[in-house]
């Protein structure tokens, strides 16, 4: 049951990553794809560490797993803030959908 479950963690987890993948070639400007990269890859993390976590094979491995988590959501956060605003230094308008 416990490999179940994180089979089916580390697929969704493998998921979101793919959507975050996907939203960085398809979406039209840097900020959108950085929202796509933040919020994708962060939750496909979250999903695959905790998969992982499941399987680990003392409590003090699955909390520095579960541990990871934060650290990163912290770094993508500081540094998505500092590509956008660079990008906005740099005069890249936000993309806006053409009137007909």
């Amino acid at each position: 049951m416990i490999e179940l479950v994180s089979t089916l963690l580390l697929s969704v987890g493998a998921f979101f990553y793919f959507a975050g993948t996907l939203g960085l070639l398809r979406f039209p400007d840097v900020y959108c794809r950085l929202h796509a990269l933040a919020k994708a890859d962060n939750l496909g993390l979250g999903f695959i560490l905790l998969g992982l976590a499941i399987q680990a094979e003392s409590l003090a491995a699955a909390l520095k797993l579960v541990l990871i988590w934060p650290l990163v959501l912290a770094a993508s956060a500081t540094v998505s803030y500092a590509i956008a605003r660079r990008a906005d230094t740099l005069g890249i308008k936000p993309w806006r959908r053409e009137e007909r």
